[in-house]
């Protein structure tokens, strides 16, 4: 049954031919030779007409449009081999020869892996213990999207807020994303996803969700063909509907792997910023990687680096540091998740219509964190997608998270390369959001500091003095996302520690060492980023540090380098703090729903708590 807008709100406990593309055309280095399967992506300007008499002409299937303003497509060839190590050479000359081709790319297998973890069983724990109940919002009229293996849509705890608008199969290229049934069940990955960000409240089964009002979509497009285009397409489904899109997968966490998305999935990113929710900005909230037994960094995954997405890392019930966790500079908040085997997990929805206790890794991370960036939405709808980060920024806080790495930027905010800005607090995010004020166009400054070949030294600093565009219609103030553009060979890539320290003496680890990393491809136009310089001043010296690690005669050369800063015009310093106490009992709010009295403060972790009364009845 549906529950009353106003009845409550969840706080989690302290809680070949590039050029179309413009920049969006770097180089990701990966391990491995690329598969070609027989489908391509085409770009034509007469929409669907042109593409239907390619099809004919060449003996294609034309399967449709790419994102919505007609101009890509989707083709298969029937008679091409499925999968192949070397490209079909008479297709790319028809496409090349034909005039009324502007570009086009046959599709490869990317290895993308859900970011799950084999746990055993656990006891089962009744309470939701990483969550407390307090008045408030529900998730009232907005959408999330799980891009996964599919959900159960007729799942006793998802189906009243299955929304069939935010959902579709682009495995099989049909609008059910209901799961594949296997003996092992490999596909439960999306419906225990979707049931931490909104299964049904007040319903007798199962648990809720942080969201629990909220609308739920699930997208299956991990249980078959991985390609650029099958990214692309998800993370572009319905973008004027779906609010948040949450993504629990990425590249392999293994500890080697350099790999990132596809042109055609970086275009649907920028896309989704720009005119996904009428120009307010899609959400793509991404989780960080389970790659930490393997020493991973996940600033080698170009979808949890991306300044598009929100990462979001996992600590434990105690406060640690999981045993799975990868550490690096682009996570930018944490939530609750599992450690070792004895450790309560994320109880949620499970396939066969049940329920588990047993949801664990950064897999469960981020869909809690999509929930409760669902709750600031409902709060203030007009929040854009820097909005929503800045906020996260500013709701997470240290609180008990034990980390070594906990370092004072700046501005004075504590961030950690485990847990970013810390664990994210929903009710102080929501408290933020209902008065935040839109922040400034983005602006984005590139420093071009190394063009020519230079020796990698085994410790070495590149320093550049930089204005940030400082006088001119781009000028920083206040910094957001910050970028280092690389490219380098080097003997052993994973000895090569690379790091980078702001004008304000911020220094931030953009790739430590990762032992399993052998190869001597280096990085081509490598993109790292930071959160780490979040509202500092950009102009001064920056210091990039390159630093053996390994073997002590590793060599290597820097052939480029850039700087790319990102901010806006605005000292976000002198906004006013906002509200600093939200986790405690609220006694009374003013007629816009802020709390005005609160009346002593709630533990860090606590039992599910309902109100005395039903949620669906108001007093």
């Amino acid at each position: 049954m549906r529950l009353a807008p106003t009845a409550l709100w969840l706080s989690l406990a302290v809680a070949l031919n590039l050029a179309p593309f413009g920049p969006l055309a770097v180089g990701w280095a990966s391990a491995r030779a690329p598969i070609y399967v027989s489908s391509w992506a085409v770009r034509v300007t007469q929409g669907y007409q042109e593409a239907e008499r390619l099809s004919r002409k060449f003996g294609f299937v034309n399967l449709g449009q790419i994102f919505p303003d007609g101009q890509y497509f989707h083709l298969r060839h029937r008679g091409a081999v499925q999968q192949s190590l070397t490209p079909h050479w008479g297709h790319r000359l028809h496409l090349k020869r034909d005039p009324k081709v502007q570009w086009f790319q046959q599709q490869t297998l990317q290895r993308r892996v859900k970011r799950s973890l084999a746990m055993p069983t656990d006891p089962w724990f009744s309470k939701q213990w990483y969550m407390v109940w307090r008045q408030g919002l529900t998730g009232q009229g907005i959408v999330v999207t799980v891009l996964d293996d599919g959900i159960e849509k007729d799942h006793p705890d998802l189906w009243a807020n299955y929304d069939p608008l935010a959902s579709y199969d682009f495995n099989d290229y049909d609008p059910d994303p209901q799961p594949r049934y296997t003996p092992s069940n490999e596909n439960r990955h999306g419906t225990r996803c979707a049931g931490e960000v909104a299964a049904v409240g007040d319903n007798g089964f199962c648990g809720i969700g942080v969201a629990f009002n909220a609308r739920i979509g699930g997208v299956r497009m991990l249980d078959g063909t991985i390609t650029d285009v099958v990214e692309a397409q998800s993370l572009s489904l319905q973008p004027q509907h779906i609010h948040i899109y949450s993504a629990s997968w990425g590249p392999e966490d293994d500890g080697r792997t350099v790999d990132g998305p596809g042109i055609l999935t970086r275009e649907a990113f920028r896309r989704g910023v720009t005119k996904g929710r009428g120009g307010l900005g899609t959400l793509f909230v991404w989780a960080s990687g389970n790659g930490g037994l393997h020493y991973d960094n996940c600033n080698c995954d170009g979808y949890t680096n991306s300044i598009h997405t929100l990462s979001v890392g996992s600590t434990t019930r105690q406060g640690r540091v999981p045993w799975y966790s990868e550490a690096c500079a682009s996570t930018l908040t944490t939530t609750f998740s599992s450690g070792v085997a004895t450790d309560p997990q994320i109880v949620t929805t499970d396939l066969h219509h049940q329920c588990t206790k047993r949801h664990t890794g950064t897999s469960a991370s981020a869909p809690l964190a999509a929930g409760m960036i669902a709750l600031a939405l409902e709060a203030n709808p007009l929040l854009s997608w820097r909005d929503l980060q800045h906020l996260v920024v500013r709701a997470s806080k240290p609180a008990q998270l034990q980390a070594e790495d906990w370092r004072v930027n700046g501005v004075g905010r504590q961030v950690s390369h485990h847990y970013g800005y810390g664990l994210l607090d929903a009710g102080l995010l929501v408290d933020l959001a209902r008065t935040w004020l839109p922040t400034k166009p983005q602006k984005k400054c590139v420093i071009r500091v190394v063009h020519a070949p230079t020796p990698i030294l085994p410790r070495m600093h590149v320093q550049k003095n930089v204005s940030a565009c400082s006088g001119r219609r781009r000028g920083i103030h206040s910094l957001e996302h910050v970028q280092v553009q690389l490219s380098l060979s080097y003997s052993r890539r994973g000895d090569l520690e690379i790091s980078l320290t702001s004008p304000m003496g911020t220094r931030s680890t953009l790739v430590a060492i990762r032992p399993l990393d052998v190869s001597s491809k280096g990085y081509n136009n490598w993109i790292f980023m930071s959160t780490h310089y979040w509202d500092e001043a950009p102009q001064g010296l920056w210091t990039l540090g390159l630093e053996n690690k390994g073997y002590y005669f590793n060599t290597g050369t820097l052939y480029r380098y850039t700087l790319l800063l990102y901010g806006t015009t605005e000292d976000m310093t002198r906004r006013p703090p906002g509200p600093q106490v939200t986790s405690s009992a609220c006694v009374r709010r003013d007629t816009e729903g802020l709390c005005q009295e609160r009346i002593g403060h709630a533990p860090l972790l606590g039992p599910l708590r309902f109100p005395s009364c039903r949620p669906r009845y108001v007093n």
